[in-house]
């Protein structure tokens, strides 16, 4: 991968682990509190968060590994997110704010995987570039 496309990717995956921890604050009954006493929530919030915070960390000791680390933290935080929006569909937990928050992460999740695989395809030159 090209210097630019691991900044991009890098870039990625630290807005989408604070992303993934800031939703986890109202849940603790910070930032509003308006879902307080969620322990659920915590959790996974929580956990992909620091999922994705460890992906983070991990490019920027195995720099030639980037793709593959972020290929996999990102696929584990958007399967998570799509339970998260099926729970919300289906009724389960608070209709509000969390399918908004759950769908856009998904959208970001899928943008972020796109990048992150074609990076390395250009840079290998498995895609010619024009």
């Amino acid at each position: 991968m090209s210097d630019d496309s691991i900044k991009l990717v890098r870039l990625f995956l630290l807005v989408e682990a604070v992303s993934f921890a800031l939703a986890a604050l109202p849940h603790y009954g910070i930032l509003g509190g308006v879902y307080e006493s969620q322990p659920t929530a915590i959790i996974v919030h929580s956990s992909i968060a620091g999922e994705l915070f460890l992906g983070f960390a991990l490019t920027w000791f195995r720099r030639a590994r980037t793709r593959a680390i972020a290929l996999t933290v990102q696929g584990v935080a958007v399967f998570a997110a799509l339970v998260g929006v099926l729970t919300i569909a289906m009724g389960i937990g608070p209709q509000t704010v969390q399918i908004g928050f759950h769908s856009g992460t998904v959208v970001v999740l899928a943008v972020a995987i796109a990048i992150s695989w074609r990076a390395s395809r250009n840079s290998s030159g498995w895609v010619r570039k024009q």
